[in-house]
């Protein structure tokens, strides 16, 4: 019977282009995760030759001042991506994967983003979680939403309540054959991403799979509730699509204006102010409150005294450069909380959004997510400070450049330690609402039991 199922259903004009779209849109979109990848790689390629060129060309013109040079030179942070980001870019097409900091203030330099394409940044990427999150679930409703009502309005809902011994098990078997083909496309879909895109097999690449497949089920058991419901085909096409729109695009996009609302970021604009009046001001202020205030910072570098007010220092100009970072530290921190509180409350709110939670999980597991650029950011403050300390003795103590050992400056990569998280409890929402929607279909077929 199922054999002859599948022979039926495959010849239906719905089935073969729906599979064939999705066919099509998940090679796509493996391409573009292949292209994002090569473009990541590239750029990593380039950053170690671009950054030992910065350093030999501006040696060249500034050996016998190291501040100055200092002034010129940038250092490169590369945030390492898991070949699974390919499968769900996530904000990854917008954040930037490499840092160029220089010596000097910081908070102007973190919100530097690449140079790309806004009409790519307008479009977005097609990967291949979009093909899961907003593609399969049309097939899902394509494919399920005249499953009774088709029998019953051809005539031969009759001849099945004769023949079949159970006409939910028909129902169940027609629902299984398309689950097996939308899975076995998954399937496929997901071992050509592993092979072109070279993703190992670990728990993170079992746990993006897993995840598709239970919020593919979510949408299986939704369809199932309204099929129980006995109504025409045109209710319920019409009753999935309007559940589409609802969990795939207008509870996001209400979700997110919540969230915007709720935490505002005004201190986005108000730490880049005070930042740059921090040092600003400080031409107009006398030398001594400046090193005052960078000694209590820095009680180590005391010894090296206060400059002259009159003329110029490179002791005076770094201490005012990371006053301004100090100055702006308050604003910059309640920016970073609210962005952080912004992500929380977006995964609480998720979870009433099976869309939105699984398009999350899966930037998660990917490493493509916002806290996951937030960790870089701060890691970015870590190598920012590290770098200043190394050289601040230097410049203060007025060495030359010949005396620097700048083999020790190749570009620094960071990985997020911090990506693990229980995936398993991830898949709770769902699974919820998979019962939940069960049940009611439960309680709407009973009478035929």
């Amino acid at each position: 019977m199922y054999l002859l199922m599948f022979r039926q259903f495959l010849r239906t004009r719905t089935c073969q282009l729906g599979l064939a779209l999705a066919l099509l849109l998940g090679l796509i979109s493996i391409v573009t995760g292949k292209q994002f990848l090569n473009q990541q790689e590239k750029v990593a390629a380039q950053v170690a030759e671009k950054q030992s060129g910065h350093i030999e060309r501006n040696i060249r013109f500034h050996s016998d001042d190291l501040g100055l040079l200092l002034y010129y030179l940038k250092f490169t942070l590369v945030n390492k991506y898991d070949p699974l980001a390919a499968l769900s870019i996530g904000q990854k097409d917008l954040n930037p994967s490499v840092q160029h900091v220089k010596i000097l203030t910081l908070e102007g330099q973190k919100y530097d983003t690449d140079l790309v394409n806004p009409t790519k940044l307008l479009y977005g990427n097609l990967d291949l979680s979009f093909v899961l999150i907003y593609v399969f679930p049309l097939l899902i409703i394509a494919f399920t939403y005249n499953l009774r009502s088709e029998e019953e309005e051809t005539g031969t809902w009759k001849i099945v309540s004769v023949m079949s011994t159970s006409k939910l098990k028909f129902l169940l078997s027609k629902l299984l054959v398309r689950l097996i083909l939308l899975l076995v496309l998954m399937i496929f879909l997901y071992l050509i991403a592993s092979m072109v895109l070279n993703i190992p097999w670990g728990e993170l690449s079992f746990a993006f799979f897993v995840m598709g497949l239970v919020y593919l089920l979510f949408w299986f058991s939704l369809s199932f509730w309204i099929i129980s419901l006995k109504r025409a085909s045109n209710f319920n096409a019409l009753v999935l699509l309007s559940f589409w729109l609802t969990l795939v695009v207008l509870s996001p996009s209400l979700v997110n204006n919540i969230i915007t609302s709720q935490y505002p970021v005004p201190e986005a604009l108000t730490t880049m102010i005070e930042q740059r009046d921090g040092y600003h001001k400080k031409w107009d202020m006398e030398k001594r409150g400046t090193m005052e205030k960078f000694y209590d910072r820095y009680p180590q570098f005391k010894s090296y005294g206060y400059p002259p007010e009159e003329g110029f220092s490179w002791l005076w100009y770094y201490a005012m450069q990371h006053l301004g970072d100090e100055e702006s530290r308050e604003e910059s921190a309640s920016m970073q909380t609210k962005i952080m509180q912004r992500a929380h409350l977006s995964r609480k709110w998720a979870k009433f959004v099976p869309s939105m939670h699984t398009q999350l999980v899966f930037n998660d597991i990917a490493g493509t997510s916002l806290i996951n650029h937030l960790n870089f950011l701060q890691h970015t403050n870590t190598f920012h400070e590290n770098t200043r300390l190394y050289f601040y003795p230097k410049i203060f103590s007025q060495v030359t450049a010949e005396e620097v050992n700048w083999d020790l400056f190749k570009p620094v990569y960071f990985k997020d330690e911090k990506r693990s998280f229980d995936w398993w409890g991830s898949l709770v929402p769902l699974c919820v609402g998979i019962m939940l929607f069960l049940g009611l279909s439960g309680l709407s077929i009973r009478t035929e039991m």
